[in-house]
């Protein structure tokens, strides 16, 4: 789904998550049109200021996690039981330490309940056309006085790329379902194409946002001004990224991290690779390292090293083998682990290290990552107020 550092097919390459049948193509392009005149009409998130909502770092601790259940065998073919299997997986780990709400069709409720077991709640009243929650949930915001409400980035399935007509509503629908107001950003964005500070900095590629398959005809500056109001932000740390390579477009959210206020980490390539992932990967270590965050101090950052795709289990092209895809729980930090030993253990020992006091759970989710998204990818956390 989003990585900067996966080997991938040039040339109009797309996982199987850009796959469409004739009617979903119809189906997006309308809900395109839709979200695009949404971004434009919407009123713009509430500015940072004292007292003001902002989205908070990922750290902080959650009233539950959001994920959805993937039923589509259009967008996942024969690998659709495996996936389910993988989702299930991750909610039953993050279901040790917080709630889990997973979104699902109602025709597919009782086999997500079946599947993830009893302690993971099932919401059959919000459907989906896919898993990715990190780009098509609510993004939740906090005031630091008791209030909460949600931000929707008017998810248009990565530049018109895959159906999207049931996720394009998801954010909205679990705003209600949680009971807060919503607002729509005055961009089309994704998630997973943000990474915030929760102090006033945000972290994106160009190559995703300033984008035309998303916000055509809007510059950088239009398009940071809206992320800033809709994050309660202040600064914004750019990357070049990588465009048409992937179906997000290089998602910022598989590579650079914040760890907390000033503070970074980047899954690095090894010093063989080579291909425009790596050296994206490289460009952002730079950037970052050279960069100041809103507060005004240097950005310290830290190198989680990737692994050796000639090691790992799955040969498959679209494969994400990201470690600083990992998501962060109340108590735990849950990543995955690809088959290459040293590398998977000395990641498990970096994470521990940048974590003290969580548990660091790593889990083989190689199914998942045939669609190239990891478990930052399928997960949506909604922050305590």
């Amino acid at each position: 789904m989003n990585d900067h550092v996966v080997r991938r097919p040039v040339g109009g390459g797309m996982d199987r998550r850009g796959f469409l049948t004739a009617a979903g193509l119809a189906a997006a392009a309308a809900a395109l049109a839709a979200t695009e005149g949404r971004a434009r009409a919407a009123s713009v998130a509430r500015p940072a200021a004292a007292g003001a909502f902002r989205v908070p770092i990922e750290d902080v601790r959650h009233t539950r996690t959001w994920m959805a259940w993937p039923d589509s065998t259009s967008i996942w073919g024969s690998t659709l039981s495996g996936v389910q299997s993988d989702i299930a997986l991750i909610a039953r780990t993050v279901a040790k330490y917080e709630p889990v709400y997973m979104c699902a069709n109602s025709a597919s409720a009782a086999k997500a309940r079946s599947v993830c077991g009893s302690t993971v709640t099932v919401v059959a009243t919000i459907p989906v056309d896919d898993c990715w929650m990190r780009d098509t949930g609510p993004v939740f915001r906090t005031d630091g006085s008791g209030g909460l409400d949600a931000v929707g980035l008017n998810f248009n399935g990565w530049g018109n790329k895959q159906t999207h007509a049931k996720d394009a509503l998801v954010a909205g629908r679990i705003a209600s379902y949680v009971g807060v107001p919503f607002t729509s950003a005055a961009l089309v964005g994704e998630g997973g194409a943000i990474e915030q500070d929760g102090a006033g900095t945000l972290m994106a590629t160009r190559s995703s946002l300033v984008n035309k398959n998303r916000n055509p005809n809007r510059s950088q500056a239009q398009i940071e001004s809206a992320m800033l109001s809709a994050y309660g932000a202040s600064k914004v740390i750019w990357f070049d990224g990588v465009v048409g390579q992937d179906i997000t477009d290089d998602h910022v959210d598989a590579t650079s991290r914040f760890l907390a206020p000033g503070k970074a980490l980047v899954q690095m390539p090894l010093a063989s690779d080579n291909d425009v992932y790596a050296k994206d990967a490289r460009k952002q270590y730079q950037v970052l390292s050279a960069a100041t965050s809103a507060g005004g101090a240097r950005m310290s950052v830290e190198q989680l090293q990737g692994p050796d795709y000639n090691k790992i289990r799955s040969g498959n092209a679209d494969f994400l083998a990201s470690f600083a895809n990992y998501y962060l729980c109340n108590g735990a930090v849950i990543s995955g682990q690809f088959g290459d030993t040293r590398a998977d253990t000395a990641a498990k020992a970096t994470l521990a290290r940048l974590y003290p006091g969580r548990v660091i759970e790593q889990l083989n989710i190689d199914r998942l990552g045939t669609g190239g998204g990891g478990i930052h990818c399928v997960t949506q956390q909604q922050p305590v107020a």
